[in-house]
């Protein structure tokens, strides 16, 4: 349970879409548990208890309300700002871990025990590692049972349930329908496409995310048509592709996997990547308490720092882009999808021009780098780069230890400070890294009056104040509000 419960119920009574995620509100009197912002008559405050997670309000017997859908909420931003064991396996919960490698492998990954994993998430959460998984499992299934016209047992398998039974008593206590039911209510597509509305925190600025990842979109790997961006994807059972379409209050996601299992992941990794569990209010509030740099941030509301889908593609991304253009390293990402990339065959890849995923780390481990289109001394590093995390000397993805992967990064050859504290940013969603080391973001500070010492006041939100910099230095003419 949340101990300011003064506080959540200010913000429950004023229906503050911003904590969407952030808590969630059970009603004694009811036995269910909604969003913050839930439009239901405000319950008596003697009658609410306020909970961390979906997970605990449903191992205390609430079920979710079919008004508001508060497992349709975006994640709280808290886990992408933690660096801590918390906040780690929490990411590594939301991309599917548990469901791949079980508690034992969560609890391996985070170098503690499983008792003591589980002890450490339910005194801070009010729910074990098992129970987020499983809360993260109905929701996985609500979506494929609403949006798909799958078999119900195909859906559970797909899920992650062990077994049908299991399936429909989870659904049931969760969502207080049967599968068949919820299916009829809402009416399954008629096709093997997942189609998902991912709800982010307003303000939102889309334009500038897919400005971004279009001038950085790798020929056949990826593309931005209109405001829809897709690309192909490589996912723990399989192969897929996705198309995000952004509008000013929501991502429509279209999915096309391989492999139904990995749809949790699918959806996980697109919020990553758009960073869509970002609290702009915070980020815009603390970066506007500088003179110099309140008009970037009122001109530019809801500003995102892009993720990732894959933690090494942003590092062979930076490796290859330390000396060239942005336009250049494109080109030569482009040559090597061409050339050692994965073909896909894929409908809904093929319907945006796409064949190719990104290249591997295994595939450029086994690549002599002479051979590579780059300097020899990038080629090293990027094959070395992607021998390291094959070999498990780096690790990249979501439950990445931050401080030790920019050690490991700096340890590689060919890898400098820029390159870590770029993949630091992106890859591993550091939402404090200024890159001071970068030539554009040097030249703004001076613009502003500022040096990287005076920047500390940004934290812990200097990512964002990268994200302006670099807008202020590269589109100076066509800032406007979002």
């Amino acid at each position: 349970m949340i101990a300011d419960h003064e506080q959540c119920y200010r913000a429950v009574s004023a229906r503050e879409a911003r904590f969407d995620g952030v808590f969630y509100t059970a009603v004694r009197t009811t036995g269910i548990y909604c969003r913050p912002s839930c439009p239901a008559m405000t319950p008596r405050r003697e009658n609410v208890t306020f909970y961390a997670t979906a997970a605990a309000a449903q191992d205390a017997g609430y079920r979710a309300c079919r008004r508001c859908r508060p497992d349709t909420t975006p994640g709280s931003p808290d886990w992408n700002v933690r660096a801590d064991v918390v906040g780690r396996a929490m990411r590594l919960i939301a991309d599917g871990l548990v469901e791949r490698e079980g508690v034992d492998g969560l609890a391996g990954r985070l170098g503690y025990s499983p008792r003591h994993l589980h002890r450490l998430l339910t005194q801070e959460l009010g729910a074990g590692p098992l129970a987020l998984a499983r809360s993260n499992r109905a929701r996985a299934a609500r979506v494929l049972i609403e949006t798909t016209a799958l078999p119900m047992a195909d859906v559970a398998f797909a899920s992650g349930y062990a077994s049908i039974r299991q399936f429909n008593d989870s659904v049931r206590q969760v969502y207080a329908l049967t599968p068949t039911a919820m299916r009829g209510r809402r009416g399954g597509a008629p096709t093997g496409r997942v189609a998902v509305r991912l709800a982010v925190r307003k303000p939102f600025d889309a334009e500038g995310l897919l400005a971004f990842l279009a001038v950085r979109a790798v020929d056949g790997v990826e593309r931005v048509d209109g405001r829809t961006y897709a690309r192909t994807v490589r996912l723990p059972h399989g192969t897929g592709a996705l198309a995000l379409t952004l509008h000013d209050d929501h991502v429509r996601a279209e999915l096309d996997l391989h492999d139904l299992r990995d749809t949790a992941v699918a959806v996980e990794r697109s919020r990553r990547l758009l960073d869509l569990d970002a609290d702009p209010v915070a980020v815009d509030e603390v970066l506007g308490t500088d003179p110099m740099l309140r008009p970037l941030v009122e001109s530019l509301p809801g500003i995102r720092v892009p993720g990732q889908v894959d933690g090494f593609e942003v590092l062979a991304r930076a490796i290859v882009g330390q000396q060239v253009s942005v336009a250049g390293a494109r080109t030569v990402l482009g040559r090597l999808a061409l050339d050692h990339g994965e073909p896909v065959q894929n409908d809904l890849a093929e319907a945006h021009g796409l064949t190719r995923l990104f290249v591997s780390p295994d595939a450029l481990a086994a690549v002599d780098p002479y051979s590579l289109p780059m300097p020899g001394a990038r080629g090293r590093a990027l094959t070395g780069a992607a021998q390291a995390v094959v070999d498990g000397r780096l690790v990249l993805d979501a439950g990445a230890d931050r401080a030790e992967a920019r050690a490991a990064l700096l340890a590689l050859p060919g890898v400098g400070p820029w390159t870590a504290d770029y993949v630091r940013m992106r890859a591993l969603a550091d939402p404090d890294v200024l890159l001071d080391t970068d030539l554009l973001v040097r030249r703004a500070l001076a613009r502003l009056g500022r040096t990287p010492a005076e920047a500390e006041r940004w934290g812990p939100w200097r990512s964002y104040a990268a994200m302006h910099l670099w807008r202020a230095t590269t589109e100076p003419t066509t800032r406007r509000k979002s």
